[in-house]
């Protein structure tokens, strides 16, 4: 197997930024469609349904912003822990705007960082997997200092992610990675960290993707 070919750190720090950026474009433009209503509009029932569009749009810009200081952000020191819990409330404030919703089965525990981060880029694969809504089950076992993740991703048309076999492992002969691509990049770089193996493949008409921690050399 070839080595795992890595970005330029200006690249992947450019990429991850227009990742982050294109997540709450939606959302900031909701916010201002909705000001610019209010400024034209005398209609209360237009006016009403701004504010409604501005709480909700800003709602889901929160959300996705605390759900990326997490999955891609420094959040806290070099080598610092977070909860699971923490973890698990950014996921459902994320899972908010999307089609699919979430079940999660956690500890309550301390985790190493970049674990964390892991366990949040996974869920945005478990996300596009389901690319027409569904059910995603999230469940972390193990003690957590060597944990294993496993996602159960059920809906129609359920696939394992584009290009997963190859961006994961950082394999990117012949593959082109843009802002889209760059997350499940990222959690293939975030496994190898934690020394931690991500497989997806299809079971059934579901998708199982899992990241499991290696066993220490003898």
């Amino acid at each position: 197997m070839s080595e795992p070919v890595e970005l330029e750190a200006l690249d992947l720090a450019a990429l991850l930024c227009s990742r982050v950026c294109h997540d709450i474009i939606s959302p900031v433009g909701a916010i201002n469609n909705g000001l610019e209503v209010l400024d034209e509009e005398n209609n209360e029932e237009m006016k009403a349904f701004a504010f409604d569009l501005i709480r909700k749009s800003a709602r889901q810009a929160s959300a996705k912003l605390q759900f990326a200081r997490l999955a891609f952000g420094a959040a806290g020191s070099a080598g610092a822990e977070i909860d699971l819990g923490d973890a698990e409330k950014v996921a459902r404030g994320w899972m908010d705007g999307e089609k699919a919703d979430i079940s999660w089965s956690a500890p309550p525990a301390l985790m190493a960082k970049n674990r964390v981060k892991l366990l949040l880029n996974l869920v945005l694969l478990a996300v596009s997997a389901v690319p027409r809504g569904g059910h995603i089950k999230v469940v972390v076992d193990g003690a957590p200092s060597a944990p294993d993740f496993s996602l159960h991703c059920s809906g129609p048309n359920a696939r394992v992610p584009a290009a997963f076999e190859k961006l994961v492992p950082g394999q990117l002969i012949d593959v082109h990675v843009d802002a889209h691509a760059v997350q499940p990049y990222y959690a293939g770089l975030l496994a190898r960290a934690c020394n931690m193996d991500v497989v997806a493949a299809l079971e059934g008409t579901d998708v199982l993707i899992t990241a499991k921690t290696r066993a220490a050399a003898a």
